[in-house]
């Protein structure tokens, strides 16, 4: 059964989610990885920032972004 995200909010991020979110973000949207941790695509954005987290150069590419 799936959580509701809305009763998570502001909830603490565990050392598995933390693990996780770090082997994902480098080369998937927010937003998947917000489906896989079942937390807001903002949630995530906050966290990978808190944490010196940066998408991949080949990440960026595949969805257009040039530097």
């Amino acid at each position: 059964m799936k959580k509701n995200t809305l009763t998570r909010q502001g909830a603490e991020w565990s050392n598995e989610e933390v693990k996780t979110l770090k082997q994902l973000f480098r080369n998937n949207s927010n937003g998947e990885v917000a489906v896989i941790l079942e937390r807001t695509p903002k949630s995530v954005e906050r966290k990978a920032a808190k944490l010196g987290l940066k998408k991949s150069k080949k990440y960026l590419k595949t969805i257009g972004w040039k530097a």
